[in-house]
């Protein structure tokens, strides 16, 4: 009998495994330490009671806080494990399952049409069975300037496909190899491919002309503003059967949108092309893009099937979560855009405890997942209970139902009506569409909330992270941008973890301890980091402002303790940093927009939260902004903060920089001049004016773009006065309270 050889393979880093479990302990330690130190201070005698317990109240506080956020992330190190793929090995392309594409894209305003076209064709041109490959888009802003732009990108996929194809090109975007330095000529270099690809070069320059006069001679009027929230569903498939190239499948689908309507934001467009697909491919798997994360790997696909074809893996694996990366980076990404200790760290210890979760982009899924498995015999007014009343779909969910819906473009025009039906604003009505199958509603992060609940019912996920990037996608380059985008990603988890579906409560039915853990410290880290940071941000401020110590002398040795806490916190996100391939700088960074999102983004993101659960405000879903701005990106690039940004955004960074620039201040004053007993003040106040040294060091940033900085990017004056006023009446009246 012939041996067959495994499709993947899972690799366990045992070093990582013992530095991180070790770490942990030791930490622990010098937390339980820290605890026991700031406990015996309740236990005092009244007489010896010299410092205001108030302040050293929210002073511990915060550390629990912290420290209990610190304690949720060694879930995600606790076992992390490495995935290889061995794509050569899978069956003949006639057994591979087909695949269905999903691509979102939401408003033509924040999104260009060029990114995003450039998408639709990198995956029409992966290295896949074209029979077997279904591209479906998603418009939800019902433009007909994306329709027309759709039909622009499958005239040019037509040559661009079997161009890829035929000189076995590693790159599958074409505005990526047209702008590439990289010799990515395949196995040919003569006169005969040189032709070619001029002409394909051509090709592509018409395209970007074309698209851009599409959507340059469709928005001057407020019409296309108007319809992204009332249009009726269109849906048309793109291919005509007189074409001889056999290319995949492309079809355009914009649901229905009423302003009486909820459209549960890319949830609900998901959940629309999962029926709609249904009825033209119902390919067993999906696999889900961002508009503007084009395929930069051609085989990511086939990647993807090699946990799916493995006789090894486990029937009850839902999905491949692949990474979300960036092609513009810049050197000194002082953003943070990459996200590194999610997608480098944290993602690793998530698949090795039972799966990461669905990461918004760049994951396959299988269909049975999302709407379950069903048989002949399976009660068909039961069915339509819970999907709706539509004959048609029902039939889908029919294990092994093929539908044989569209032959070509024309004829196809009847049978769309049905499918123009799932598409409508009130098909899910009196469904669980939303609830318990498809796209889960209750958060606008879906993507949070829906892997929660698979992996609750006992599905599992593998992360999938090759030495090639599979997907590259833009990021933000301005710090508006960043604040907004992470100010959505804020409110989706912490929505669960306020609320009856809490991963504490709610998650343990099939889930590990530890995978448990990991969901909880993504729903609560943003709450958790905003409440921790505002303390450690003003609370010892307002002490030094005051003189009250919060930490011991420097001679004392539960001195030792804080050090200990604050060096071993340095030294492992360093050592995470190097081991990851970033530089020093990396690290910087990420401490500094790290402080910069926990009093503005997390902050906001969890008042939005709670005024919605009071009833007080609306659930929002704002679209990235992906146009670029060449002022944005040149400063970017060069590594400096772009302060154009609201100043709701501004006024809580600056207003917190201000406070520790006066405690600092004050207290070297008086440390130098007015204390008799300089050597005895700074001894005992060194913790306190270390803290804000650390904090004014760390985001100087803020300070070159309140006071040294004189261009159009700095921190506008209107935002420092009205912070000034902010930290002069928080020193007041936190004075008197506190002191």
């Amino acid at each position: 009998m012939e041996k067959s050889f495994p499709l993947h393979e899972c690799h366990v880093n045992k070093v990582t495994i013992i530095i991180n479990r070790t770490h942990a302990i030791l930490h622990s330690i010098a937390i339980l330490l820290l605890i026991h130190y700031r406990l015996s201070f309740f236990f005092q005698h009244p007489q010896n009671i010299t410092i205001p317990t108030l302040p050293w109240l929210l002073i511990f506080v915060s550390e629990l806080i912290l420290s209990f956020a610190w304690f949720l992330q060694q879930a995600c190190r606790w076992r992390p494990v490495y995935r290889t793929v061995f794509p050569e090995r899978l069956p003949a392309d006639d057994k591979l399952p087909a695949i269905d594409v999903f691509i979102c894209t939401a408003d033509p305003n924040k999104e260009p049409s060029v990114e995003v076209m450039n998408t639709v064709i990198s995956a029409m041109a992966l290295d896949y069975p074209p029979e077997k490959l279904h591209v479906y888009i998603s418009d939800d802003a019902g433009s007909d300037a994306t329709l027309r732009c759709t039909k622009e990108a499958w005239n040019f996929a037509k040559y661009w496909v079997p161009f890829r194809r035929k000189y076995g090109l590693v790159t599958a975007c074409p505005d990526v190899y047209f702008s590439s330095s990289e010799n990515d000529n395949g196995d040919y270099k003569g006169s005969e491919f040189k032709a070619e690809r001029k002409k394909m070069e051509e090709k592509y320059e018409v395209l970007k002309q074309r698209l851009r006069k599409i959507v340059e001679g469709h928005f001057p009027t407020n019409v296309a503003i108007n319809n992204t929230r009332d249009h009726p569903s269109v849906i048309e498939v793109i291919n005509k059967e007189e074409d001889e190239v056999k290319i995949p499948q492309l079809i355009y689908v914009s649901r229905e949108k009423r302003p009486s309507h909820n459209h549960n934001f890319k949830a609900g467009a998901l959940n629309v092309l999962l029926r709609v697909s249904a009825m033209i491919s119902n390919s067993p798997y999906i696999l889900a893009l961002d508009c503007d994360m084009y395929c930069n790997d051609p085989t990511s696909a086939r990647k993807a099937m090699c946990f799916y074809c493995d006789s090894q893996t486990p029937s009850s694996l839902a999905f491949v979560q692949f990474p979300q990366t960036f092609q513009n980076i810049s050197q000194d990404d002082i953003y943070d855009n990459q996200v590194r200790f999610a997608f480098k760290v944290h993602w690793y210890g998530f698949d090795g405890v039972g799966g990461p979760i669905i990461s918004g982009s760049n994951f396959c899924i299988k269909r049975e997942a999302l709407l379950g498995s069903f048989n002949k015999q399976q009660d068909y007014m039961a069915l339509k209970r819970l999907f709706g009343p539509s004959n048609d779909f029902i039939k889908t969910l029919v294990e092994d139902y093929k539908p044989c819906f569209i032959k070509d473009g024309e004829s196809s025009r009847m049978s769309l009506e049905n499918a123009n039906i799932l598409a409508s604003c009130s098909y899910e009505n009196q469904t669980v569409w939303g609830s318990k199958v498809g796209f889960l509603y209750f958060s606008v992060a879906e993507d949070y909330f829906t892997g929660l609940n698979l992996h609750r019912k006992g599905w599992k996920s593998v992360y999938l992270n090759p030495e090639r990037l599979q997907f590259l996608g833009t990021s933000t380059t301005n710090f508006n941008d960043s604040l907004i985008q992470w100010t959505r990603w804020t409110s989706g988890p912490v929505t669960v973890a306020l609320s009856r579906f809490c991963p504490l409560i709610y998650g343990p039915l099939k889930m590990s301890l530890v995978q448990l853990l990991c969901y909880s410290e993504l729903a609560f880290m943003p709450l958790l980091n905003c409440l921790s940071l505002w303390g450690f941000a003003v609370i010892p401020q307002l002490c030094l402002f005051n003189g009250i110590p919060l930490y011991p002398k420097v001679s004392d040795p539960n001195f030792n303790i804080f050090s200990i806490i604050l060096v071993s916190s340095i030294s492992k996100s360093l050592y995470e940093v190097v081991t990851t391939g970033e530089q020093f700088k990396v690290w910087r960074n990420e401490w500094r927009i790290w402080m910069m999102r926990s009093v503005t983004s997390y902050t906001y993101g969890c008042l939005d939260v709670i005024l919605n659960k009071l009833g007080m405000k609306e659930a929002t879903f704002l679209p990235t902004n992906k146009v670029t701005d060449d002022e944005q990106v040149k400063l970017y690039e060069m590594g400096v903060f772009d302060f154009r940004t609201a100043t709701m955004f501004l006024a809580p960074l600056v207003t917190v920089i201000l406070i520790n620039i006066a405690a600092f201040v004050g207290a070297v004053v008086k440390a130098l001049v007015v204390d008799d007993d300089g050597d005895q003040y700074w001894e005992k106040m060194f913790g306190q004016m270390f803290l804000s040294f650390f904090i004014l060091i760390s985001n100087f940033a803020v300070i070159e773009g309140m006071i040294i900085r004189r261009d159009k990017a700095k921190i506008p004056l209107s935002s420092t006065l009205w912070s000034v006023v902010f930290s002069m009446f928080i020193l007041l009246i936190g004075s008197v309270i506190l002191c």
